[in-house]
């Protein structure tokens, strides 16, 4: 990387991106405008600048609330009455009403005495899992295999002693326990539903083992919250442990459809993680358009069961339909629908395929997202994906399975 002694930096920054390619892991982002009410259409500009009508099929605003009425007013009307920007960091321009209204609404939801705000969900689990580490000396963390990098990011850069457990396997977690000191502060690390494979962990048998061995819980329900439960808290309220649950960690940018994350604990815990957080304090507030936004959301989604059972309905029915053509769907319990083709090269050509030749979007997924040899296509119904959509979805994934000489899963008889 030295060209007359000198360090060539153009071809360190290539090397690096020529490593990608090499890999066939090398991402290239559509450029797609979402259809204001038509969600999951949306309209993509080709690099000619030509347009095309595609429908997205990986989404996580898995509910459509992205384009529901209901937020879009809300937005608007904030905007509308006190403009675009938070002016800054909570710490220095104030706090924005909406702010305020949501955090107790969102603590409300998850039966907690306080909720704190994040700019997003990576944010929320970063700086909450350092700053937990800064508050309580000598904390150890066991983490789940499985665990988003937000998570692994915020654990390690505490530097605390940290285990992990085998994914969902609470023998092992229990085997680790046991190990560590009894007087030492502990802190199980986990998710509910696990977004690449689709899996929910065993909430009640945590909170067992948490209880035992005197460990805090921190459940990142991303993935689950507006999704499950008599009101949509999440897979906790679904099975009924929310009580059982120290700190709960969510995101406003997926089932909530807007951006932003943020935790639910007692208050304490929030108002030490508040005063503690780099995270936190020093960067500039959600704009009050998107907590109003966030806030519209919530509400609707907590009296609204029919569009989680909706949303349910519709998942169970692609992975039928993917079983029924042969497409190898992997198992999966919750609403995430995965299919399984085992090589980076193969998933992104099929991916683009899909898009160019079906109108079909669905980005690839390969390493570092999940493990070499597991590439996959991510499926995410939502309620607004009709049969319509799915026939011709599963016409496109069996034409290109024969195509592509990509191996079937047997068809029950």
């Amino acid at each position: 990387m030295r060209v007359s002694g000198l360090f060539d930096y153009t071809a360190a920054f290539k090397s690096a991106v020529d490593q990608v390619k090499d890999e066939g892991r090398y991402r290239v982002f559509a450029d797609l405008k979402r259809v204001r009410g038509q969600f999951p259409k949306a309209v993509r500009r080709r690099e000619d600048g030509s347009e095309q009508d595609v429908i997205i099929w990986c989404s996580n605003d898995y509910l459509g609330m992205g384009q529901h009425p209901v937020v879009l007013e809300a937005m608007q009307a904030e905007l509308d009455a006190v403009g675009a920007g938070a002016g800054g960091t909570r710490n220095i321009s104030g706090t924005t009403r909406s702010a305020v209204d949501l955090e107790a609404e969102l603590a409300s939801w998850h039966q907690k005495e306080a909720s704190l705000l994040f700019t997003s969900g990576y944010v929320a689990n970063e700086a909450t899992l350092t700053t937990l580490q800064r508050i309580l000396p000598g904390l150890i963390i066991f983490s789940d295999s499985l665990n988003h990098a937000s998570m692994i990011a915020g654990i390690r850069n505490g530097g605390c002693e940290r285990h992990v457990f085998l994914h969902n396997d609470l023998t092992h977690l229990e085997e680790l326990l046991a190990a560590a000191p009894a007087d030492a502060p502990k802190l199980i690390a986990f998710e509910s539903v696990y977004s690449m494979d689709g899996d929910i962990a065993d909430l009640a048998g945590t909170i067992a083992l948490a209880k035992k061995y005197n460990a805090l819980t921190y459940l990142d329900e991303v993935h689950a919250v507006g999704l499950y439960g008599a009101t949509g808290a999440g897979v906790a309220e679904r099975d009924g442990v929310l009580d059982g649950i120290d700190i709960v960690e969510c995101t406003l940018g997926k089932a909530i459809g807007v951006m932003g994350g943020y935790i639910a604990a007692d208050a304490v815990i929030v108002d030490a993680v508040r005063s503690w957080a780099s995270g936190f304090i020093f960067t500039t507030s959600l704009p009050p358009a998107l907590t109003a936004g966030a806030l519209a959301s919530v509400r609707h989604l907590k009296t609204h069961p029919e569009l989680r059972d909706a949303h349910q309905e519709r998942a169970q029915t692609l992975k039928d339909r993917f079983a029924a053509a042969g497409i190898p769907v992997m198992p999966s319990e919750s609403h995430i629908v995965p299919v399984f083709v085992g090589d980076p090269v193969h998933t992104k050509m099929i991916s683009d395929m899909l898009l160019e030749e079906f109108g079909v979007y669905v980005q690839p997924i390969n390493y570092p997202t999940v493990p070499k040899g597991t590439e996959r296509l991510r499926f995410t119904p939502s309620p607004n994906h009709d049969d319509g959509m799915m026939d011709a979805l599963v016409s496109a994934m069996d034409r290109l399975w024969t195509h592509c000489r990509i191996a079937r899963m047997p068809v029950a008889a």
